[in-house]
C-alpha cells in the first residue's frame, strides 16, 4: 500500500514517461511523414505555427470562453459561503493565490478548473454540486481543482492540443501540397516508405489522441492523490466521487470539447463518449483513494 507522497511520485513519473513517449511520437510521426512525402521544411514549421497560433489564443483567452458558454456567474461570498471561504483556506494552504470563483446554475454536480498559471485562475463549480455536498467533501473537489492549477496542468494540455494540432495541420497540408504537386519526379519516393508514409497520416491523429487521453486520465490521478495531501481528509473527496457518479441528472452545457477540465467526465453515461474518456473511471479512483487512507 503507498502511502500519499509515494502515490503522487508515482503518479508524476508515470505522467512524465507518457508525456515523454507522446513528444517522442509527434515527432517520429512528423518526421516520416515528411520524408516520405518529401516535405518541404517550410510546410512543417508553417503547421505548427499555424497550431501555435490557435493554441496560444486558446490559452489565454480560452477561460473567458469556457465560462460564457457555461452562463457562470462570480461566486458572491455572502450567497456561496462554504464555496467562498473553502477556497480561500485551501488557496492559503497550497501556497497559491485565491482563484476567481464562478458558479454556473446547473443540478448537475461537477466542478472544473481553468486559466492558464496560479495568478490567472479560475474554480467553477455547479450549483447542484454545492446543494448536494457537504463542507468536508466539498473541500475535496476544491482541492482536487486546485491541484489542477498548482500541478500547471492547464499549462501542459495546452502544450500537447498544440503538438497534436500541429501534426493535424501537417497532414492537412501534406495531402494538399501532394494534390497540387504535378512534377512525378518529386512524387515518386519508395514504395515502403509511401506506404509508411500513409499508414502514418492515416493513424497517427488517433494514437496521438488516445495518448492525450492517458495524459489527461494520469494527471486526474495526480488531482486526486495532491488533492488528500492538501486536506488530510480522504473520505471528503472519496463521497464526493461518490455523490457525483450515482447522479443521474445531465449537464445540459456540457460539450465534449472542454469535458477533461470537469472533476468527473459528464459525458461518463454515454457509451460512445465515454469510449475516448478524458477521465479513469471513478470506481478505480476511488480504490486509489481507499489504499492511501
Amino acid at each position: 500500500m503507498q502511502n500519499i507522497y509515494q502515490q503522487i511520485s508515482a503518479n508524476k513519473q508515470r505522467s512524465n514517461l507518457i508525456i515523454l513517449a507522446f513528444v517522442i511520437f509527434i515527432t517520429g510521426a512528423a518526421y516520416t511523414i515528411s520524408l516520405a512525402l518529401n516535405l518541404n521544411n517550410s510546410l512543417i514549421v508553417g503547421a505548427f505555427v499555424l497550431s501555435a497560433i490557435t493554441s496560444l489564443g486558446s490559452y489565454f483567452i480560452g477561460d473567458k470562453i469556457v465560462l460564457s458558454l457555461h452562463g457562470a456567474h462570480k461566486a458572491d461570498r455572502r450567497q456561496y459561503f462554504d464555496f467562498y471561504t473553502t477556497a480561500e483556506n485551501l488557496s492559503l494552504a497550497a501556497q497559491i493565490p485565491k482563484p476567481q470563483l464562478y458558479v454556473i446554475n446547473s443540478d448537475s454536480p461537477n466542478a472544473f478548473a481553468t486559466g492558464k498559471d496560479p495568478q490567472h485562475a479560475t474554480v467553477c463549480v455547479t450549483t447542484g454540486l454545492l446543494d448536494k455536498l457537504n463542507r468536508t467533501e466539498l473541500e475535496g473537489v476544491i482541492a482536487h481543482e486546485l491541484s489542477h492549477i498548482q500541478n500547471y496542468d492547464t499549462r501542459l494540455m495546452t502544450v500537447v492540443s498544440l503538438l497534436i494540432g500541429g501534426l493535424s495541420t501537417l497532414i492537412n497540408l501534406s495531402y494538399r501540397s501532394r494534390l497540387l504537386d504535378r512534377d512525378d519526379d518529386h512524387r515518386q519516393v519508395g514504395n515502403v516508405l509511401a506506404i509508411v508514409g500513409l499508414v502514418m497520416m492515416i493513424f497517427a491523429p488517433l494514437i496521438a489522441q488516445l495518448i492525450q487521453l492517458a495524459i489527461s486520465r494520469r494527471r486526474e490521478f495526480l488531482a486526486d492523490a495532491s488533492a488528500i495531501k492538501l486536506t488530510r481528509q480522504p473520505s471528503g473527496l472519496i463521497n464526493a466521487l461518490k455523490i457525483i457518479s450515482a447522479d443521474s441528472i445531465p449537464f445540459a452545457s456540457a460539450s465534449p470539447a472542454t469535458a477533461s477540465m470537469y472533476i468527473s467526465n459528464p459525458f461518463a453515461g454515454h457509451n460512445l463518449l465515454s469510449l475516448f474518456s478524458t477521465h479513469p473511471p471513478i470506481a478505480d479512483r476511488i480504490r486509489a483513494l481507499e489504499s492511501m487512507t
